[in-house]
């Protein structure tokens, strides 16, 4: 999601935690999966359906794209009228665990994927699995595994990443390095190809009197993207996985995970990193990149529209690259809001088809269009030469080849705030990298071994 969407969504997480640890004893029990049979994709064939539709697409080319999708939708389907519902991403958080309790929530809703909102709504048994529509209507043909998982949990709510699909997304996000092309070939370096190019450029820079890095942690998430670049470097996907998703089997005090804390220690005793780092807010950070101060930023997708319009053609992207230049990609990142269906809706449905049609290949080209980063058939789009075509290629690449990680803060209902604190400690080196994974093992270990 895009900022300041997603430092809502690390502020969200720790509003709803409490709910999401909230005992499951009297939690209705979650709605019976449509039987494949029963569906129905015969919109026209529905009758007058009016559908409640909660979004939270409200800027710039999000909104343009919704509105465009909606009249084209109604225009299709004049039996089925759309009633939506628009709010702040913050106010849709605030507002949904209360609509969706009430007798009469609306249809469609778009839920943060993390455990304290999409897992919460599906252990009250509050939304509908879709895994009869996904088959339907060809979802899982389109999507690859990589990003359904991040609209997944179990039918109890306490698996994330693995059991029934909850939503659908229409926009993509990864973590890569945007570049300053112009400061690349100053200092005679071309985007790294290897790892161990990319540190060499690092010092390069630094010895050039560059900044080699840009980054502004006050708000302390943004320090676990560039963590969990460092990371996925050197540790498993697989471990990365099952620490991101909360699930037993893994441990954060492995040695590949010290090294990657040193590693990311030692960048700050390089003097890679800007001064004030940590005391610098994330939108100055990307907006003094944008400027021209820095050579590197390790930022996501959602910035694309922002820096192209600083830098222009000075502006480059590329996936982190790996040990070796052929290295399978693998790259931090997810989707935008999912849209569900909750399990009130008498209209489950029409509700299927509105979300199948604002996320199948035409509608992935009108997310295009509107400046956007379509989930599904990234590669097939047609966009200019350039920063755009960058980031469309590497999000195409890393979710073709599976190799999308989550979020780390995803891992437990508190660990946004655990992880965003624990960073900011390690990289005032007020505490050391054994102490700093210590911190994080005992909030996940508290969790995994709480929730069954």
């Amino acid at each position: 999601m895009n900022p300041p969407l997603r430092a809502l969504a690390v502020l969200a997480a720790g509003f709803l935690a409490l709910a999401a640890c909230a005992p499951g004893s009297s939690a209705p029990p979650s709605p019976a999966a449509t039987p494949a049979s029963s569906v129905r994709t015969d919109a026209p064939s529905l009758g007058n359906v009016t559908l409640t539709v909660w979004d939270q697409e409200v800027r710039g080319g999000q909104a343009a794209q919704m509105k465009q999708l909606n009249d084209a939708f109604q225009a299709k389907y004049p039996n089925i009228k759309i009633n939506r519902v628009s709010r702040s991403f913050d106010d849709l958080n605030t507002t949904l665990r209360l609509a969706l309790s009430g007798n009469e929530p609306p249809d469609i809703v778009e839920a943060n994927n993390g455990r304290p909102s999409m897992g919460a709504f599906v252990k009250a048994g509050q939304l509908r699995p879709l895994d009869a529509y996904a088959e339907a209507y060809g979802w899982k043909k389109r999507y690859p595994q990589s990003v359904l998982r991040y609209s997944s949990y179990s039918a109890d709510g306490k698996t994330f990443g693995e059991g029934n699909l909850y939503g659908l997304p229409q926009v993509g996000e990864v973590v890569g390095i945007f570049y300053n092309k112009a400061k690349l070939t100053k200092l005679g370096l071309r985007p790294p190809a290897t790892w161990a190019d990319f540190d060499a450029a690092l010092a390069k820079a630094k010895t050039a009197g560059e900044v080699p890095m840009q980054l502004g942690n006050l708000d302390k998430w943004p320090a676990i993207h560039v963590f969990g670049t460092v990371q996925s470097r050197g540790v498993p996907a697989d471990q990365i996985n099952t620490l991101a998703f909360g699930r037993k089997g893994a441990s954060w005090n492995t040695p590949e995970n010290t090294k990657a804390a040193e590693e990311l220690v030692g960048w700050v005793g390089k003097g890679y990193f800007n001064k004030g780092f940590n005391g610098q807010g994330y939108d100055p950070a990307w907006q003094a990149f944008g400027k021209g101060e820095g050579v590197f930023l390790i930022g996501g997708t959602w910035l694309l529209a922002d820096l192209q319009k600083a830098l222009g053609k000075d502006l480059g992207f590329m996936l982190p690259p790996g040990a070796t230049a052929d290295a399978p990609p693998v790259a931090t990142g997810g989707t935008g809001l999912p849209f569900a269906i909750t399990a009130k809706s008498p209209n489950p449905d029409a509700a299927a088809a509105y979300i199948d049609f604002i996320t199948n290949a035409d509608a992935m080209k009108v997310l295009t269009t509107t400046g956007n980063l379509p989930v599904a058939d990234t590669a097939q789009q047609s966009v200019p030469a350039g920063p755009q075509q960058d980031v469309f290629t590497a999000f195409g690449t890393v979710t073709a080849k599976d190799g999308l990680v989550p979020y780390l803060d995803y891992a437990t209902p508190t660990f946004a705030d655990t992880l965003g604190a624990a960073l900011q400690d390690l990289l005032a080196q007020e505490k050391t990298p054994k102490e700093f994974l210590a911190t994080l093992e005992k909030d996940y270990k508290t969790f995994v071994e709480s929730n069954g």
